[in-house]
């Protein structure tokens, strides 16, 4: 739902709605699913996105094991300024998990209900790239959808953040039995699943029938404006006047916004939108949506990352 603090509309002479950008406007901010490969570390095949569209910057969200294949987010230009909101998103997975000893089947979805599905305490494994102190996470699902012998077919939606080869050497622990994860596929994270990802040859050809033939219909499908990638993430509108201010770091004042997303609390991370619905930046709260509908004076939201190029909107009173 969202509050109307003012009725406006955004001149067609400035700026353009995500969906009518040119194909050089989607690669300065846009993002690619990568459907990864076994083998290359999700390092390297950020390095081979950036390689093929020729960009400087390319980031990627959410590091999988070289091993593990899947949905691989990745940013490019000034896309990667949205890592913070999207390096959070809930992750699924489908693996195997293979079982030292054979259990029978009652036993093994006694404890992984009574254990390993709701919040549960996890310690980072050795090779992991953060502090190994425990910490809480939270296991949405745990659904076991085949056992052959002691290996069990299985498929896991959590919080970001988990480990689900640490997961399964866990439930080998509380079975007695041990156990270890030896395949694993990422299926989704956030909104976006396999059916969204392409793999680097789909998106190197893409990319090259488009250079050489002018051919931009399969990169168009592949190029995700980074507006479509946050649906997540609360959102307040401004005039277009006030754009180009917030395009040079200033605050976002009351009297710059039309509209603004209920359920905005003060110190939440939140999108700064055009009219036409472009994301201008990412910022804090400094109001509720209350406040910000009701107040004429004070900070509304602070901005801490600004992703629209400056220029794009006249500055303040030339709208």
């Amino acid at each position: 739902m969202w509050l109307i603090k003012s009725e406006e509309e955004s001149s067609l002479e400035y700026g353009k709605s995500p969906k009518d950008r040119t194909i050089e406007e989607l690669i300065n901010s846009a993002l690619i699913i990568v459907d990864k490969n076994s083998g290359p570390t999700s390092h390297q095949i950020t390095a081979w996105v950036r390689d093929i569209f020729n960009v400087k910057n390319c980031g990627h969200s959410g590091t999988l094991d070289p091993s593990v294949t899947g949905v691989l987010p990745i940013a490019l230009e000034n896309a990667t300024k949205a890592m913070p909101v999207l390096t959070g998103l809930d992750k699924e997975y489908v693996g195997v998990m293979h079982l030292h000893k054979e259990v029978s089947e009652d036993i093994l979805r006694d404890v992984i209900v009574k254990k390993f599905v709701g919040k549960i305490r996890q310690v980072p494994p050795k090779k992991s790239a953060v502090a190994r102190v425990e910490r809480e996470r939270e296991i949405y699902f745990f659904d076991i959808l085949e056992i052959e012998n002691k290996d069990v077919l299985f498929k896991v939606g959590c919080e970001a953040g988990t480990y689900i080869r640490k997961l399964c050497h866990d439930i080998g622990q509380a079975l007695k039995v041990g156990a270890h994860m030896s395949e694993l596929r990422r299926t989704k994270v956030g909104n976006f699943t396999e059916d969204d990802a392409r793999s680097l040859v789909e998106i190197r050809d893409a990319y090259e029938l488009w250079k050489e033939n002018k051919d931009e219909t399969n990169l168009r499908k592949i190029l995700i404006p980074i507006e479509y990638a946050i649906p997540h993430v609360k959102k307040v509108f401004v005039k277009d006047s006030a754009v180009d201010a917030l395009c040079n770091g200033s605050p976002l004042y009351p009297n710059g916004i039309t509209r603004i997303q209920e359920g905005i609390s003060k110190g939440e991370l939140v999108a700064v939108m055009t009219l036409k619905e472009e994301l201008i930046a990412l910022g804090i709260s400094k109001m509720t949506s209350e406040e910000m509908l009701n107040r004429k004076t004070g900070i509304s939201v602070r901005v801490d990352r600004v992703l629209m190029s400056r220029g794009m909107y006249p500055k303040w009173g030339k709208a």
